[in-house]
């Protein structure tokens, strides 16, 4: 049986994997045995798992996949932020960036291959959207990383390539497996869901009353601003997500964080700041300001370092929480895109040999 068509293992939740082990014939411990070779071993063969009998190391391999990435490109900055472009056995690559901060390592996750948001100042945009990742290949990221650099990552954000609540189904049972105590164990406060704004699905994410942090990726204050960065915005503009925004809070008591782009003469001027504070206020959220990267045929160049302080002081003198985003692997392709971009235009004038 071919690799690609059998199941990918890391697909499974553990009560999904019991099931599967009971259709096999077996035990439903013998899944927990291997739920834990798998998310706290991190093998990379079924014959490492060695207190498993040989003739069920045999049945693992005639039915699942390990799903173990290859790493077509690795950049490290000179601040230690690592990015990872991975080969994920389709021919196809995604991103993956690996960030050390004081408290531990951040591992920012892609959800799709490609993205159909279009939004005008990502990297992302303009590479075919060609389809989502299954839950264990959002996994993998982690634990392809955690094998790489022998660490144990302690904060997952989805804020890769993708939008990951138009992979919703996917990306949750990744959640429950990253968050679950015999899985990976990281607790659902260190797990970050960014969203461009996809109105029914945020609604749907509160229900879920998960102990995640809702990341929204606002970088407006007017509804002509933001269609013209984010089309999703022409579909669910600024009133509708944040009343959205407002359930999830209702739902979930946790504060939601704000994500603002800024860009020169287009959205950081003193009344933007202060529409901004009318938008948000009385809210439990957090406005995180990114100076803006650019990019390659891109219409946006990032403000002052002036503008992005006095920004960031309006808010905080009015009530809104704002600081701005420490900028990581400025000296690699770390932007989201930026380097599967890269690869691809390599590829198409058969400049890098690997």
């Amino acid at each position: 049986m071919k690799e690609e068509k059998m199941k990918n293992i890391k697909d499974f939740n553990l009560d999904e994997l019991k099931e599967e082990f009971i259709k096999l014939g077996e035990k439903s411990f013998r899944a927990e045995q291997v739920f834990k070779w798998i998310y706290e071993q991190n093998v990379t063969s079924f014959d490492e798992m060695t207190n498993l009998s040989k003739e069920l190391r045999e049945k693992l391999k005639e039915n699942f996949s390990l799903c173990i990435y290859k790493i077509e490109r690795k950049q490290k900055s000179k601040d230690g932020t690592i990015k990872y472009l991975f080969d994920i056995l389709d021919g196809n690559m995604i991103e993956t960036v690996l960030m050390s901060y004081h408290h531990g390592y951040s591992l920012c996750v892609s959800s799709q291959v490609g993205c159909k948001m279009g939004c005008k100042f990502c990297a992302s945009t303009g590479i075919k959207f060609i389809r989502s990742l299954s839950s264990g290949e959002i996994v993998e990221q982690l634990l392809a990383v955690e094998r790489d650099e022998n660490i144990k990552i302690s904060n997952v954000v989805f804020m890769g390539i993708g939008e990951p609540l138009d992979n919703y189904d996917n990306v949750i049972n990744a959640i429950g497996i990253i968050n679950n105590q015999k899985g990976i164990n990281i607790g659902a406060r260190h797990i970050s869901i960014s969203t461009s704004g996809l109105v029914p699905k945020i609604y749907k994410l509160a229900d879920e009353k998960l102990q995640c942090t809702l990341s929204i990726s606002l970088h407006a204050t007017t509804d002509e601003i933001r269609s013209s960065m984010m089309p999703v915005n022409n579909s669910y503009n600024i009133e509708e997500l944040i009343k959205a925004c407002k359930y999830y809070l209702e739902k979930t008591n946790r504060r939601i964080s704000f994500e603002y782009a800024l860009a020169k003469e287009n959205n950081d001027n003193l009344e933007d700041a202060k529409r901004l504070v009318k938008l948000l206020r009385g809210m439990n959220c957090h406005v995180n300001l990114i100076p803006i990267n650019k990019i390659e045929n891109g219409n946006y160049t990032k403000s002052s370092n002036e503008n992005i302080l006095k920004f960031r002081d309006y808010l905080n003198d009015n009530g809104i929480v704002a600081t701005v985003r420490r900028e990581l692997g400025s000296d690699i392709d770390a932007a989201c895109g930026q380097l599967r971009r890269k690869n691809i235009k390599d590829k198409e004038v058969n400049w890098w040999e690997f």
